[in-house]
């Protein structure tokens, strides 16, 4: 186990970022979700050197069963994960000392359903959103004062399925995020090709009620996946798991309209390939996506600063397999990429005029990593 985890020293040179202008670098941490199925354990944190694009290894916390989503308080106190154990799927809620990067854990709860694959928690510490992806239905769980989770106080049921008959057999929700006012919650639903909206009302005793429209439906066979808001909150981003392409959202108080969709593939693909993870650059500027399967690549597109349409940039090998989740550090120096089938972390120089990435690291090795998720080092 201590080999696998070892960290292969990375240094590069400091003068190529010592001059930037619009953010003082600083330290971070980032947390690793895993699946322990295989030679993972549980959660592993890091210390990530933004000066550098530098790695090193802080903790961990073991016994935490198939870690494969995580998300971090807004005071940076706590940090909530999901179990993706089958039909006993959980939820477990961590104390997290940021400075020492060290994870307590704190209380477990069950999901209300099976195989839980995201979680998000509100602003105010007042509710965990859980996404049960193979039961089909989303889940919140009050949030109590010490950071521990209450039970499930609320499950919303999807029904229907998608012309897939294999991978469409029943609703599957795969994502829970909230608007960036909270006003809302959005949430994919693989199963039948829907982005749905719901209403959220944190003091209630069920906070969430559907919007009106309760959902806009996506292209059939598409496979909705993930989403990420833009920079300036009047564009939704969607990426779809089957069909690997970006459908583009005008997004106005809860209402989408789709004025967009461009693929992730090159021209003349004809392999498999599944669509994973969706993030922006911090200056709003940029959008990346990964591509898992026969692809196993990172896809960067220009955002239109006027209407939010994406033009194609660059197509990039994640050198490993399957990258499940990456994430883009908050100076924007750089993009970390985790490949859960090759157990590889990767990490990318990120050019903050032209968008586009290029690897700078060997191989961090770590069990089946397939999250990421950067916060302050206090």
């Amino acid at each position: 186990m201590k080999k696998l985890l070892k960290i292969i020293s990375l240094v590069f040179p400091v003068v190529l970022f010592g001059q930037h202008k619009k953010a003082a670098l600083s330290t971070y941490n980032l947390i690793i979700g895993t699946y322990t199925k295989g030679q993972s354990k549980g959660i592993y944190v890091y210390r990530f050197y933004a000066e550098t694009g530098r790695m090193a290894y802080l903790s961990q916390i073991d016994d935490v069963s198939n870690p494969s989503y995580l998300c971090v308080s807004a005071n940076n106190k706590f940090v909530y994960a999901v179990n993706e154990d089958g039909k006993n799927g959980g939820v477990s809620s961590f104390t997290f000392d940021p400075k020492q990067g060290k994870l307590v854990l704190i209380n477990k709860q069950s999901s209300a359903g099976a195989d839980p694959c995201y979680i998000a928690v509100d602003k105010d510490q007042k509710n965990v959103f859980v996404a049960n992806y193979s039961s089909g239905s989303l889940a919140v769980l009050p949030v109590n004062k010490d950071g521990s989770l209450a039970a499930v106080s609320q499950v919303v049921q999807d029904q229907g399925k998608g012309i897939n008959k294999e991978r469409q057999e029943g609703p599957h929700v795969h994502i829970a995020m909230l608007s960036p006012d909270e006003k809302y919650l959005l949430y994919t639903d693989l199963g039948t090709d829907k982005l749905n909206v719901m209403r959220y009302h944190a003091s209630r005793p069920q906070p969430l009620s559907p919007a009106l429209p309760p959902f806009v439906k996506i292209k059939d066979g598409a496979g909705p996946r993930h989403i990420v808001f833009s920079d300036d909150k009047k564009h939704v981003y969607l990426l779809t798991e089957m069909g690997s392409d970006v459908h583009v959202f005008d997004y106005d108080n809860g209402k989408l309209k789709e004025k967009q969709s461009v693929t992730l593939l090159a021209d003349g693909f004809k392999g498999q390939t599944a669509g994973a993870a969706i993030h922006i650059s911090p200056d709003g500027k940029f959008l990346y996506a990964s591509n898992r399967l026969e692809t196993n690549e990172i896809s960067v597109y220009a955002i239109d600063p006027e209407t939010g349409t994406l033009t194609f940039v660059q197509r990039v090998s994640t050198f490993g397999k399957n990258p499940r989740d990456f994430a883009i550090d908050p100076t924007g120096h750089f993009l970390v990429v985790a490949n859960q089938d090759s157990d590889t972390i990767y990490i990318y120089r990120r050019d903050e005029n032209t968008g586009t990435i290029t690897r700078i690291s060997q191989a961090i090795e770590i069990g089946s990593p397939v999250c990421l998720k950067f916060t302050a080092a206090e």
